[in-house]
């Protein structure tokens, strides 16, 4: 079985050239490089420890609710629909996030520089667990989440 591909576009779309975006695994017509699309996930490591404590399947539910719920609210970006084309290829990049107030610094900084995301929180208690950014490619967010490290 051959490995799963990552989800490609052509680097001179600009993002708005569905029809390119179709190209997956071709140079693009202007001959620049294809792109990696990334989902960017930022799950709260403090929910794991004491007071919180919650199971491991409660933290990965809150990941896959931020990052179902990102891309739905982006379903009509041309990343995104690139990025759902072939679901073999899709990538996903978890990094944790120390607490709460981070969580939420990250989400305002992420909407003052206009990168589209969701942070979700979890109901009834109103908590900010997760944010997942929209299918990206590296190089346009990398910069906003290099100080988080992979969830461990």
């Amino acid at each position: 079985m051959a490995a799963p591909r990552t989800p490609l576009i052509p680097a001179c779309t600009g993002g708005g050239e569905s029809s390119a975006i179709r190209t997956v695994g071709k140079m693009a017509s202007c001959g620049a490089e294809l792109q990696v699309l990334v989902q960017y996930l930022v799950l709260r490591k403090d929910l794991s420890k004491a007071p919180f404590s919650w199971p491991a399947g409660a933290l990965v539910a809150q990941a896959c609710h931020a990052a179902t719920a990102a891309l739905h609210l982006h379903r009509d970006h041309p990343h995104t629909a690139a990025y759902l084309q072939e679901l073999g290829r899709m990538r996903k990049v978890v990094l944790e996030a120390p607490d709460e107030t981070t969580l939420k610094e990250l989400a305002e900084t992420l909407q003052q520089k206009n990168i589209d995301h969701m942070l979700w929180f979890e109901q009834p208690e109103n908590v900010a667990t997760c944010l997942a950014l929209r299918p990206y490619p590296k190089e346009e967010v990398s910069q906003y989440l290099k100080k988080f490290r992979l969830f461990r």
